[in-house]
């Protein structure tokens, strides 16, 4: 019987492949002795020509809080005096989520045929952030892997709570606009409409505000179906072009010329990679090394690809602080920082101060955010409605002086 199998090498790579075996249990067997990970076993016809499931960020990612957790209990593990396999067993028994625990069982056997805990997490480089090996590197060349790694523990701490501030901050505003869209939608799909047959009843000349109401909520009364597949339509499409490079690229540097949004989304960035070369240089690793690993943790793609020549120039002689300047878009906090600390020698503790003033103006500007848009969203949410009920009644009003008179 034929099978479809998506297995993973020991190099790291991901495979799909057929197999001719007696039944799913054997070609498992089979691929396991062979040295093979095994993500997926399909017998061959209908449902082997649908596709499989993405091993990776979209089909499974690990999580930032499981991450730390395993982090933490690796740390302590390491700290008792336990050898890296048998710490691995004890976090892989804990583990409770099932692809986690999966990823874990792998990484242990790899570590247990004699690779290092980096290299056996660099297997999944879709699976692992882009920081997390070079920094367990950089512990396993120092020697002191759980000291590194308890700094990467406080490096998710802290970025994970500049992005909870920035996603709560955003929560009140963004429950306005739904309300506000949700208020226009009922009025116009079912209050509006209400009024047309009465206005026609009346057969008289209608202002030119209540005719346009009355045009867009019949439109929208009678094609809703219609609109409604169309945004979702767009969506889907939006969705996938956004998930391309180019696509991702385009709309992270739209972001960033959003006003006051723009600057935040920039000094998040920035923080990132401010934060995230302090951590690897603190670990021991060389400054290229490391900006290989600071840059590919920046979470916007636009800035992320106008960073990518910074290993160029570090590497050709150049000062950070000087290449820093030819990009063009590192805020001044960050290049002053990084030329106090080249000339000091202290660069990762100039860059965590870095990131720490970054994330302080992050929150101010979210402050500042905060205080224009809820009396904005209040007045358009204000405006909109009135001008609703002013195109509906008004010919009311048209009609009742009439009859006054």
């Amino acid at each position: 019987m034929e099978f479809v199998c998506k297995i993973g090498t020991p190099e790291g790579r991901i495979l799909v492949e057929q197999h001719a075996a007696r039944d799913e249990r054997t070609v498992r067997s089979e691929l396991e002795q062979r040295g093979y990970h095994v993500f997926d076993v399909r017998p061959q016809g209908l449902l082997s020509r649908l596709p499989l499931p993405r091993f990776g960020k979209r089909a499974a990612k690990i999580s930032d809080r499981a991450l730390m957790l395993f982090n933490q209990e690796l740390a302590a593990l390491l700290k008792s005096g336990l050898p890296m396999v048998q710490a691995l067993d004890v976090l892989v028994d804990r583990q409770h989520e099932p692809f986690f625990r999966e990823v874990l069982g792998d990484v242990r056997e790899q570590v247990r045929t004699g690779k290092d805990l980096s290299q056996a997490i660099a297997s999944y480089p879709d699976v692992f952030p882009n920081l997390y090996a070079p920094t367990l590197l950089a512990g396993e060349r120092s020697g002191e892997l759980e000291m590194v790694v308890r700094r990467y523990v406080r490096y998710q701490q802290l970025i994970g709570d500049a992005r909870s501030r920035v996603i709560s901050a955003l929560v009140y505003p963004a429950v306005l606009v739904v309300l506000s869209f949700g208020l226009i939608a009922v009025m116009t799909l079912y209050v509006v409409p209400k009024f047309t047959e009465f206005f026609a009843a009346l057969n008289t000349e209608l202002p030119l505000i209540t005719r346009v109401t009355l045009g867009l909520s019949s439109f929208a009364s009678a094609n809703w179906p219609f609109l409604l597949i169309g945004a979702v339509t767009l969506y889907f499409f939006l969705s996938r072009w956004s998930n391309t490079k180019m696509g991702r690229i385009t709309l992270d540097r739209w972001k960033l010329s959003l006003p006051i949004l723009g600057g935040i989304f920039e000094r998040l960035a920035f923080s990132e990679f401010s934060r995230s070369l302090a951590t690897l240089l603190a670990g021991g690793m060389p400054m290229v090394t490391s900006l290989e690993g600071a840059v590919g943790a920046v979470g916007n793609a636009y800035i992320r690809r106008e960073l990518e020549p910074l290993t160029t120039s570090v590497k050709q002689g150049r000062a950070l602080h000087e290449a820093l300047i030819e990009t063009e878009i590192a805020p001044d906090i960050t290049i002053d920082m990084v030329k106090v600390g080249e000339s000091t020698g202290a660069l990762d503790d100039m860059l965590t101060h870095a990131s720490d003033f970054l994330d302080q103006e992050v929150e101010t500007r979210m402050q500042r955010l905060l205080a224009m848009l809820e009396p904005v969203m209040l007045v358009f949410m204000g405006t909109i409605v009135a001008l609703l009920l002013v195109s509906v009644y008004l010919p009311l009003f048209s009609l009742l002086g009439e009859v006054r008179q």
